[in-house]
């Protein structure tokens, strides 16, 4: 059974979803929480993960470690996105296996699933179509991910766990405009157009791709919430069930930023995946829900980006 004194490993537990289960469960009152940065622990490095896992015994390893970006740093980085996300995977849920981890948390995302599933995106449609071309390297690493830990929970009946999350976005984030998703991207070219006299900003495509957007807190509650109890499945999605198209997103981040100029469409450029709504209705049953709307969660994230603006100034765009 796990309780606030187990040892629990979070990989990647100083990024944006790494930092918020870390947050959470802190605040829950867990107190036995190890982590280790990439200087002290390259989870590429197979022998390293093995050694640093049986040396810490955790009771639970949640793995949100990953090389991530939007559809520029996947165009130009493919062999890094499959390459490096399946050996992050591959050696934290061997590791865990093979040194006896009886509960694995394994965080993934909706571009998993076929580029023209049907919507809202069901987890049984997993492997039925083809994928989306700009972020395919990405998705093929974190299906091998999810497929390992169904095997392991199939053959061994390990308590191995698969969680999808919608589009994430919150405190913490990445505002890199070269490696960044679409959300933070938007909100800081908005913040420097604004600083610019109110210059006008270029977004990629039409504005016309739907996408739902999950709050990173919300997702860390999903993360306690799996760690909390005994999911019956090996698969859950985990979103608002609800989306709203590029162009209505801009305009919110463009509010809350007060940025006044205009925006412009380069349409040369792709729109991604046309739509991507999760149902998250399997989540919802057994309980867990999203507490923070879109508008409140942009107003957080762009509060936390305010009041961290030195940082983000070091790095010009």
């Amino acid at each position: 059974m796990i309780d606030k004194n187990s040892k629990i490993y979070i990989a990647g537990h100083s990024g944006m979803v790494g930092s918020a289960i870390w947050r959470i469960l802190t605040a829950r009152g867990y107190v036995n929480l190890i982590g280790a940065s990439s200087e002290t622990l390259d989870l590429k490095n197979q022998q390293a993960v093995i050694k640093y896992i049986v040396s810490e015994k955790p009771a639970v390893i949640i793995d949100a470690a990953a090389r991530v970006g939007g559809i520029l740093a996947n165009t130009n980085f493919p062999y890094q996105f499959i390459m490096e996300n399946m050996q992050i995977q591959n050696n934290l849920i061997d590791s865990a296996f093979q040194s006896g981890v009886e509960k694995f948390i394994f965080l993934g995302s909706s571009c998993i699933y076929p580029k023209f599933a049907p919507q809202p995106l069901k987890e049984e449609y997993l492997l039925t179509g083809i994928l989306e071309p700009t972020n395919e390297w990405y998705a093929i690493a974190k299906i091998s991910g999810v497929k390992a830990c169904e095997a392991i929970r199939k053959q061994y009946g390990k308590d191995y766990v698969s969680l999808m999350p919608t589009n994430l976005y919150g405190t913490n984030d990445n505002f890199d405009l070269n490696t960044s998703h679409v959300l933070p991207a938007m909100m800081r070219k908005f913040y420097d157009a604004k600083q610019n006299n109110h210059a006008p900003v270029t977004l990629w495509g039409s504005g016309s791709s739907l996408r739902e957007f999950l709050f990173v807190d919300d997702m860390a509650q999903a993360v306690v919430f799996a760690l909390e109890n005994k999911l019956p499945d090996y698969l859950y999605n985990v979103g608002i069930g609800e989306d709203l198209t590029i162009k209505n997103l801009a305009e919110t981040i463009q509010k809350i930023v007060g940025h006044q100029g205009e925006i412009i469409w380069d349409i040369t450029k792709p729109d991604g995946t046309p739509r991507k709504l999760m149902d998250s209705t399997k989540m919802h049953d057994l309980g867990w829900k999203h507490q923070v709307s879109l508008d409140e969660g942009i107003q957080k994230t762009y509060d936390w980006f305010l009041e961290n603006i030195d940082r983000f100034k070091q790095v010009k765009m």
